[in-house]
């Protein structure tokens, strides 16, 4: 069979062509080669609805297979799919698991035990403290620290992991060559340049970091982590929606306490209410992941 790498890659760029319709084209026509050269009226014999049919034949006449692998390589960028044997397991696992990923770096092993720690952008002092404390004390147990590099917590998770000379892996709401926000750049190059972890995203080459971007994101960093961590998050952060995600996945959820007078503290006191794992300290994780 030929390298149907680039047909996923192709896919991928159709709007509305997620991982639900991918699977669907993929179990009627048997490869993503046979999908991509598919007439209009193969494609909306599989119940596929007109509009998502439409957007495939587009992006297929807009698309040059070769050219994209050339640009993707250009970048560094390595792709995997739900093909790949390097594919992670714990992701692949999940409901919707994203029909391709854009690595930058390396995903290695050691990365199955993960947490993710997510919370606030308008992060305290105080949140940043526990945030830099507990991922150090993860990485330096042999544990990669997963988030999504936005400002405030997420930024001092990262940082932090490889400061204490672990592994961190960074989930993009953008395509792997459009790091968002701008001034983590440095943060990412030090992280590749290292080695001391990868940069992924569903999203290919040149995606914008829209806002819809980001719910769907958050589904990646529960899926390939053990359990997730709260550090801090107003009520209606977009960190909880990460959360909504892990339990739906299984996965456990712990949560920092915070002061009652923060209103950044108001999520994970919430949570911890409703039953979240209460951690003061990295070693409260991997006693009740059984990681020690």
């Amino acid at each position: 069979m030929t390298d149907q790498t680039p047909y996923w890659v192709g896919l991928s760029k159709a709007a509305g062509i997620g991982p639900a319709r991918t699977r669907l084209l993929l179990d009627h026509f048997g490869t993503l080669e046979a999908v991509w050269h598919a007439t209009l009226g193969d494609l909306l014999a599989t119940g596929l609805d007109l509009k998502w049919a439409q957007s495939l034949v587009e992006t297929r006449r807009a698309t040059d297979l070769d050219a994209e692998m050339e640009k993707l390589q250009a970048a560094g960028v390595s792709v995997l799919t739900l093909e790949s044997e390097s594919y992670p397991e714990r992701l692949r696992e999940i409901d919707g698991a994203p029909s391709v990923l854009f690595v930058l770096g390396e995903l290695a092993p050691s990365d199955s035990w993960a947490v993710g720690v997510v919370g606030t952008r308008r992060s305290t002092s105080y949140g940043r403290e526990a945030a830099a404390r507990l991922s150090a004390g993860l990485a330096e147990a042999g544990v990669t620290v997963v988030s999504g590099l936005a400002r405030g917590i997420d930024t001092v998770a990262h940082s932090a992991a490889i400061d204490a000379g672990g592994r961190t892996i960074v989930v993009l709401g953008s395509g792997p060559d459009v790091i968002y926000p701008p001034e983590n750049r440095g943060l990412v190059r030090r992280i590749l340049e290292e080695g001391k972890g990868a940069v992924i995203s569903e999203y290919p080459l040149g995606t914008e970091p829209e806002p819809m971007n980001f719910p769907p994101r958050n589904r990646i960093i529960s899926g390939l982590s053990l359990g997730v961590l709260v550090v801090e998050a107003g009520e209606k952060s977009g960190a909880l929606i990460t959360v909504t995600f892990a339990l739906e996945q299984g996965r456990d959820v712990f949560a920092v306490p915070g002061p009652i007078t923060s209103r950044m503290s108001d999520g994970p006191n919430n949570l911890l209410k409703q039953g979240a794992k209460c951690v003061t300290s990295a070693q409260d994780i991997l006693e009740e992941l059984n990681m020690q």
